[in-house]
């Protein structure tokens, strides 16, 4: 099972949109010195949404490749489309990926008849680990406690990423899921308290910015070290929050260009982060002690 500080990669650009390989390989390499646990490569953060099918599976490969066996590496391969989804997630397995992060279907709200039949036709096509992931605040759909359990049942779902921010979720999955399931949250505000409640770690925005410090509360709290996760977090608090300042990933792609890893490159819709919001921004990144 992987554990602990699961960094949400953002993907470096320049400023024309293309994606900066030269960057890519620099982040990589900063997270296996700061001690990152795994990475996530195009995930929400990583923008997914605006890499097309090809660029997609190129970033997984070459975060793969930096990566390069001292850190495992996991795959966003959902989609709203299934077949798309069993697709990806083929491609990810080809590339070398350790194991996949599939979102729930977003815009077209499945059942959850639907959200379990999804899942299983991925989890039937290919032979790779699954890490479910539930984010209803981008998706407008809810994977209910029950449904992750009924999927924990099957060969290659392994975990799942539970990012509504409801602490009554760890027991919930865990009482249905069982003990060798694995619990992450997706919410940086409340991951210390997640897993202080059990949960086995954190799919993160904020450990691009402050990757060792993301890391070492997160093994405090899941150790039961209450009081060295709640010193280490609260110097984090700020930094949750103003990542989110403006839509992920706009704030965390400023500071990780601010912190001079990768230029300052996004793609449309997204846009790059308002001159208003800078010095929020910096002020939780100088608490934070990253700069």
């Amino acid at each position: 099972m992987i554990q602990g500080s699961i960094v949400a990669l953002v993907t470096p650009m320049d400023e024309n949109g293309a994606v900066d390989k030269e960057s890519l390989e620099k982040l990589v390499r900063f997270h296996i010195e700061q001690g990152t646990d795994a990475l996530v490569a195009v995930g929400t953060t990583g923008e997914s949404a605006t890499l097309n099918e090809d660029e997609h599976c190129d970033v997984i490969k070459t975060v793969v490749d930096y990566a390069a066996g001292k850190i495992p590496v996991i795959a966003g391969t959902g989609s709203n489309s299934t077949a798309e989804a069993i697709n990806l997630t083929r491609r990810a397995k080809a590339a070398g990926a350790d194991a996949c992060l599939i979102v729930t279907p977003y815009y077209n709200k499945p059942t959850q008849q639907g959200l379990y039949l999804h899942h299983k036709a991925i989890n039937d096509a290919v032979d790779i680990p699954q890490i479910l992931y539930n984010v209803p605040g981008r998706t407008a759909c809810d994977m209910l406690p029950e449904t992750v359990g009924r999927l924990a049942q099957l060969k290659n779902i392994v975990g799942v990423k539970e990012a509504t921010g409801d602490l009554s979720r760890v027991k919930q999955i865990r009482d249905l899921a069982g003990a060798g399931f694995a619990i992450y949250t997706g919410d940086d505000a409340s991951s210390r308290e997640f897993c202080l409640l059990g949960g086995n770690g954190t799919v993160t925005v904020t450990g691009n910015v402050a990757p060792k410090q993301v890391h070492d509360m997160i093994s405090a709290a899941i150790a039961g070290d209450n009081e060295t996760a709640i010193a280490i977090d609260q110097k984090l608090r700020a930094l949750h929050k103003a990542l989110f300042i403006q839509s992920n990933p706009i704030p965390v792609k400023w500071a990780v260009a601010e912190m001079g890893l990768m230029g300052k490159g996004i793609r449309l819709p997204l846009t790059w982060l308002s001159e208003d919001c800078f010095d929020a921004v910096r002020a939780a990144m100088r608490e934070a002690g990253v700069i």
